[in-house]
């Protein structure tokens, strides 16, 4: 039986305040590594498996650049994307499908409406309709068919487990966590999604987050020319006004968060948080993952008191500020 995350594992993060009251709270766990790799904070228990979903993402990213695919700039930043499906996004992996002589047909991702508002509703106006390119992974996809075409093997099947890419996914998972992989799942893009600890995934985006470009080693040469595509192109990782890119522009970090709660950052000076909510609501990783850094001596509290102010954490009533979504006062 394998040891999944439970409530028995969990403790607050996050509660919703409204009026003065607390209505709803928030549990999960939590891991904050210093800035040389080490364990400095556990919140529940961080070595129960879990799934990383999107916050996956910047290992899979990692991998297909080792795998050939030939991306760069906001190219290889839209490889880790979970992006809002604006018009700008779309361009970007077009391009990177053309780059590779292929069409927005050769993604297996679902179709889906944009996750900008304005852009769906434009859509909308104009009658379009759901596609693959506005699909919040087709970026992942993209880098993962670019890789295909660079090392010869095939695009129909991509992912499968037994594609060659996905094979070679999932080893890099393992180099970079130190974790064996004991369960695969099927994402809801389509691809597979590992069952790690937070405990390794919060090692694996340690190592790609403090990972340099001069460095010897092909795979950290390429982790940090990622790293350096996202903090310089923010709006590529999520999109405008949303938790990702706000909080690589304001707190200079590197930022993915993931469906079902779970959120990875990697302050500038190297310390590295990995946070999974157990109910699954993301609205209080960002805030939660800043803070834990900050406690940590890594982020200013200021900065992450301003960061707050433009996060959507605000609880309403009558159309007013009544309350907020904060973090628990145990973390």
């Amino acid at each position: 039986m394998l040891e999944t995350l439970t409530v028995a594992d969990a403790v607050e993060l996050a509660v919703v305040e409204r009026s003065g009251f607390v209505e709803s709270r928030h549990a999960g766990a939590a891991i904050v590594l210093s800035p040389d790799g080490e364990v400095v904070r556990r919140l529940g228990n961080p070595d129960a498996l879990f799934l990383p979903r999107s916050s996956l993402k910047p290992l899979q990213a990692v991998a297909c650049i080792t795998a050939g695919a030939d991306l760069e700039g906001v190219q290889l930043a839209l490889a880790t994307a979970s992006h809002a499906g604006t018009d700008r996004h779309a361009d970007v992996v077009r391009d990177v499908l053309a780059g590779g002589g292929l069409t927005e047909d050769a993604l297996a991702c679902p179709p889906a409406w944009p996750g900008d508002t304005a852009t769906r509703d434009e859509l909308v106006r104009e009658h379009g309709q759901q596609t693959r390119i506005r699909m919040n992974c087709s970026g992942k996809h993209a880098a993962m068919l670019r890789a295909c075409v660079a090392t010869g093997w095939p695009t129909e099947g991509y992912l499968a487990p037994t594609h060659p890419l996905q094979v070679h996914i999932r080893e890099v998972v393992e180099r970079l966590t130190g974790e064996k992989i004991a369960h695969s799942s099927v994402d809801g893009c389509g691809a597979p999604v590992h069952a790690i600890t937070l405990t390794g995934l919060a090692r694996g985006i340690h190592r790609i987050g403090t990972a340099s470009e001069r460095s010897p080693f092909a795979l950290h040469r390429v982790a940090g020319a990622l790293v350096r595509a996202v903090k310089e192109n923010p709006w590529t990782i999520d999109g405008p006004g949303r938790p990702d890119t706000i909080a690589i522009e304001r707190l200079g970090v590197f930022a993915k968060g993931g469906a079902e709660g779970v959120m990875v950052m990697v302050a500038p000076n190297g310390a590295t948080v990995a946070v999974k909510m157990l109910d699954g609501a993301g609205r209080a990783a960002t805030i939660v993952a800043a803070t834990l850094l900050a406690h940590a001596g890594a982020l200013s509290d200021a900065d992450v008191a301003a960061l707050a102010e433009e996060l959507p954490l605000a609880v309403l009533g009558g159309g007013s500020d009544v309350g907020m979504i904060r973090p628990g006062a145990g973390i």
